[in-house]
């Protein structure tokens, strides 16, 4: 038996429950982990209460796209992974199917890849989601250049974090949004090259200010709702929005004038692409070897604890990535 999180209804935090599961053999062309830490996502948070795109399809449900842990056992047909390897899921299932918030976890091989040398299971977990969030929507689709600007909203998550990397990686200039000043010197020392302070600064006349009246290029929203209508404002004749979350769960609405360049990031376009997943490890790999890309750990909680840790995910106020030891 091992110790799994199920949820039997929809709710708050306080519908997940830790309980004993017989986890059984993996299947044709997946993996049984041993999991050693789990990175917390909103998307888990939104699965959890009935806001996600997706809904559970029986109860008691799995939860969990992002876990770091040791190969057990490997199903028929998997060639490109044995007992012992050291790896980690990414957002490539349905959680309908599969989920890794427990002590052990079988997942797709499709969906797995090896840890990087010199990181160990909490840096991990920090790192391939946010990173392959961020490489998705800047480089493989957005094509951003040197020199050009990028606002990204909600910049002291995960997420935000790990594309103020990447944008510095390439030598284009990130401008971090965020509500309160309390963050905004972590953020500077983050690398952002400007911050904009929403509840204090007009993010859209700020933006023109930082770019001499250019805009931003590209904008890679978390928020939605009523403020992309500022954030287009703020974007440049040409430039792009993209939207890739919504912590705001208003309606958002799309602005006549800016149809055309204002578009969603799904991540699951990429980690479902064998070809374009293997491009983006190589991507985040490279920035791991030139110290360029750093997986932030915010805080760290038990499995035992892990009604407290989607509280604390919610409450919108770290720094990072928020992460679940198991074991150890």
């Amino acid at each position: 038996m091992t110790k799994t999180v199920r949820f039997a209804a929809e709710g708050g935090p306080e519908v997940l429950e830790l309980v004993d599961v017989e986890l059984g053999e993996p299947g044709p062309g997946e993996l049984r982990l041993r999991v050693e830490a789990i990175g917390l996502n909103r998307a888990e948070a939104m699965f959890r209460a009935g806001a996600y795109f997706e809904r559970p399809g029986e109860f008691p449900a799995k939860l969990g796209y992002s876990a770091a842990g040791i190969v057990e056992a490997v199903g028929e047909g998997v060639s490109d992974f044995a007992v012992g390897d050291a790896v980690n899921t990414v957002a490539g299932f349905s959680m309908r199917n599969y989920g890794v918030y427990g002590e052990a976890a079988i997942v797709p091989a499709s969906a797995v890849l090896r840890r990087p040398d010199g990181l160990d299971a909490l840096e991990t977990v920090a790192l391939w989601g946010p990173f392959l969030t961020a490489y998705g929507a800047i480089v493989d689709e957005g094509h951003v250049r040197p020199g050009d600007f990028v606002l990204i909203t909600a910049a002291s998550s995960s997420v935000g974090l790990a594309t103020i990397d990447v944008v510095n990686h390439i030598g284009a200039v990130p401008i971090a949004a965020t509500r309160t000043a309390a963050k905004k010197e972590r953020l500077l020392d983050a690398g952002a090259a400007h911050v904009i302070v929403t509840d204090e600064e007009d993010i859209a006349l700020r933006t023109k200010e930082i770019t001499g009246n250019h805009g931003a290029d590209f904008v890679f929203d978390a928020v939605a709702g009523e403020g992309v209508r500022k954030l287009a404002e703020a974007t440049a004749k040409g430039g792009a929005l993209v939207v890739y979350g919504a912590l705001d769960t208003k309606e958002t609405p799309f602005p006549l004038w800016f149809v055309p360049t204002m578009r969603l990031f799904n991540a699951f376009d990429l980690t479902l692409d064998p070809d374009r997943l293997a491009r983006a490890g190589h991507f985040v790999r490279a920035g791991v070897r030139a110290g360029t890309f750093r997986p932030r750990v915010d805080r760290k909680f038990d499995l035992a604890e892990i009604v407290e840790s989607h509280r604390y995910l919610e409450a919108n106020g770290q720094f990072g990535k928020v992460v679940v030891t198991v074991g150890g």
